[in-house]
């Protein structure tokens, strides 16, 4: 590209990735089974659900750039290398979404 960095269209991951997407909607578009649709609560409209999850992708994204990588490479390369980091983090996680299930959960009911 214009500023140094290899031109992605060059790369043959590129089109293995593109092929396995493209594929896998034209193999569900022929059996009918690709369908639109958004997972929700009774008590959350659509607008509401896309919402929240732009606001947690953000602060995902955020919080992985505060961090210099991402929580899956956190918690499993920390966790194999045994980093107490890792392991401190991946713990973390699950409290976390222990403790934000019980104010969520009754908007799935």
């Amino acid at each position: 590209l214009g500023d140094g960095t290899k031109n992605p269209f060059k790369d043959w991951l590129t089109f293995s990735i593109l092929g396995a997407v493209i594929g896998g909607f034209i193999s569900g578009a022929i059996s009918g089974r690709n369908k639109i649709m958004v997972e929700k609560g009774p008590r959350f409209s659509n607008g509401k659900r896309f919402l929240f999850a732009f606001i947690g992708g953000s602060l995902m994204g955020y919080g992985a750039k505060m961090a210099r990588g991402c929580t899956s490479g956190q918690a499993l390369t920390g966790g194999s290398l045994l980093s107490v980091g890792g392991w401190a983090f991946m713990i973390m996680v699950f409290v976390g979404a222990y403790g934000m299930a019980y104010f969520v959960r009754r908007q799935w009911t």
